[in-house]
């Protein structure tokens, strides 16, 4: 595990430098075992500095990777050296980093055991060094500050490790938020693209159906089956413009009123035949896109698969809300599955806090949408 504090033992190992150059310097003064002192833990320093790859390998070969265990060895070699080379005994504080760097090698347990370890040392180094330093204020003071820096040592270890964790776990959930955003803006372009360039193009196709059907008979009917044709070529254009212009959210995009937009559709689908009826009856609070899109797929699906001869829209504005009926007397839909666009239609309404109900029989089908204010 990387140390998510690599500071400390750099801070410390400066401390103890400049304590015991500033020793030798009002007591014995400067010599071989300064140098050496000031050399071992500049050597600590470098040893700290870099991260070690966790694998085997050769020891000191070039690219040669070391295990955990040999660095941490190789640094307690190197700490016991430094103690020996400092008459001053300020080395004896470079200890604590033992329990606290292998609390991120081996986890808490490890970390505790060794620094109870190291605590018992430094009671055996005075038992072996300092006749009866158990009845002396000094060592026991010693010695209770080494055990309290050990116990701090492990208690900043472990909130070193629990912060990473939870820095990790919110990279993760920060990385799920994103993928989900992104899914979900992957279903509004789906639904959008089906809704507006799928109708459009559902609409021509019925429209030049109707202008090839009625060419040799009817020549005045084909044209105006063309010319709405042309018109939802032209309307499909206009959406895909907006769509690029503004790939934002659809919530408030709409025209400044659906009354005219719903007019349209129907007039345009309906080509003159008088198979569609529009009734339309409250007043427009604010315009619903999700209602006019909610239209369109009534009246796309009744046009195209339902073999109605009489379609009925109604829209009703009323207190609470607006209500969408599309009413047909065709087939019904039979054993079908609902598509893409009824699925869709549902999250629309999901999203806006509305509600869908789809009925079907032999007789007929009937859409009924509600959108709240």
């Amino acid at each position: 595990m990387t140390r998510p504090v690599p500071w400390i033992p750099s801070v410390l190992y400066g401390a103890v430098l400049l304590g015991g150059l500033y020793y030798a310097a009002i007591g014995p003064g400067p010599g071989v075992r300064s140098a050496g002192f000031a050399g071992l833990l500049c050597a600590l320093t470098v040893l700290d500095a870099r991260e070690w790859p966790v694998a085997s390998g050769a020891l000191f070969a070039p690219g040669a990777v070391f295990a955990p265990g040999a660095v941490f060895a190789l640094r307690a070699v190197l700490l016991g050296a430094v103690a020996a080379l400092d008459p001053s005994g300020l080395s004896r504080v470079l200890f604590v980093l033992l329990p606290f760097l292998a609390f991120f090698v081996w986890g808490r347990t490890v970390s505790v055991v060794l620094g109870a370890g190291c605590v018992a040392a430094l009671a055996g180094v005075f038992t072996v060094r300092v006749p009866h330093w158990e009845v002396r204020a000094e060592y026991i003071s010693d010695l209770l500050m080494f055990a309290l820096g050990v116990v701090l040592a492990i208690a900043m270890a472990a909130v070193a490790v629990r912060e990473q964790q939870a820095r990790a776990r919110l990279e993760g959930t920060l990385a799920q938020v994103a993928e989900l955003s992104a899914a979900r803006e992957r279903n509004r372009l789906a639904r959008d693209i089906h809704d507006s360039l799928g109708h459009h193009l559902t609409a021509i196709g019925i429209q030049l159906e109707k202008a090839e059907a009625f060419a040799s008979l009817d020549a005045a009917g084909s044209a105006q089956a063309v010319a709405h044709a042309r018109w939802s070529a032209n309307r499909a254009l206009d959406e895909v413009r907006a769509s690029v212009r503004t790939l934002g959210p659809e919530a408030e995009s709409g025209p400044a009123g659906l009354g005219r937009p719903l007019t349209d559709l129907v007039h345009h689908l309906d080509g003159g035949s008088g198979r569609i009826t529009l009734e339309v009856s409250g007043t427009e609070r604010r315009p619903l896109l999700v209602l006019y899109r909610a239209a369109q797929e009534g009246l796309t699906n009744a046009c195209r698969h339902s073999g109605a001869t009489q379609i009925r829209v109604d829209v009703a504005y009323e207190e609470q809300g607006a209500v969408l009926r599309v009413a047909d007397n065709g087939g019904g839909l039979g054993t079908a599955e609902e598509g893409f666009g009824l699925a869709g239609l549902r999250e629309r309404l999901r999203l806006a806090g509305g509600s869908v109900e789809l009925r079907s029989s032999a007789t007929g089908t009937v859409l009924t949408v509600r959108v709240p204010w």
